[in-house]
């Protein structure tokens, strides 16, 4: 049974009948709208963040999917085959399941005045999250083995998580400016995987 978002299914029933061309569209889809969510959460959070809690905030490589190779510029990822794209945008999106669990008990107690619009984003954040995640479980299965493989990615639960205001608002913040960074990938390896089953010129990508 498919997570149903919008009144559309990304994987409908029979999607063995669906071209992998379709599939992608909707993934694609999808995945805009997640990296969309993911920068507006980001920047209400930090919109609230005291001076001091922007110049502590953690840098980027100590995201949880830091250690996982992806491509940095385009040109990189237009060098990967489908398959391990595919598999590079499954392990992430695998990776960040646990996290936005914290993120949303975080969020859901969070002493910031935006709360309820931060925590219906969040629960519409990891709606979507897994939507696409089952969207691009399929797509492997049509894509061969390679693109199946998962690189499982550690996460430390929660060893972060405050009851200071500051120290909440900061691991939130950081949690989220790593999955707005990943998200952004999936949504770039996505695209290209779209450009490629249309039969596009790489430069079209």
């Amino acid at each position: 049974m498919f997570l149903i978002m919008n009144r559309t299914k990304l994987v409908p029933d029979n999607y063995s009948a669906v071209p992998v061309t379709d599939l992608l569209d909707r993934a694609s889809q999808r995945s805009d709208k997640l990296h969309a969510l993911s920068t507006s959460l980001s920047q209400e959070l930090n919109s609230h963040l005291p001076l001091i809690g922007r110049v502590i905030t953690p840098r980027p490589s100590m995201c949880h999917t830091a250690a996982l190779q992806t491509p940095t510029d385009k040109t990189q990822t237009l060098q990967l085959s489908e398959a391990n794209l595919l598999s590079l945008a499954r392990s992430l999106l695998q990776a960040w399941m646990d996290p936005l669990v914290d993120i949303s008990t975080s969020a859901n107690s969070l002493p910031h005045p935006a709360r309820n619009i931060i925590s219906n984003q969040v629960q519409e954040l990891q709606e979507h999250s897994k939507s696409l995640e089952d969207g691009l479980d399929i797509l492997s299965r049509k894509m061969g083995p390679v693109a199946q493989t998962i690189s499982f990615l550690p996460y430390l639960r929660g060893n972060d998580i405050s009851q200071d205001r500051i120290s909440s608002l900061i691991n939130l913040q950081f949690l989220m400016s790593c999955f707005r960074r990943d998200s952004h990938k999936i949504d770039s390896f996505l695209k290209v995987l779209r450009c490629r089953a249309a039969k596009l010129q790489p430069q079209m990508c």
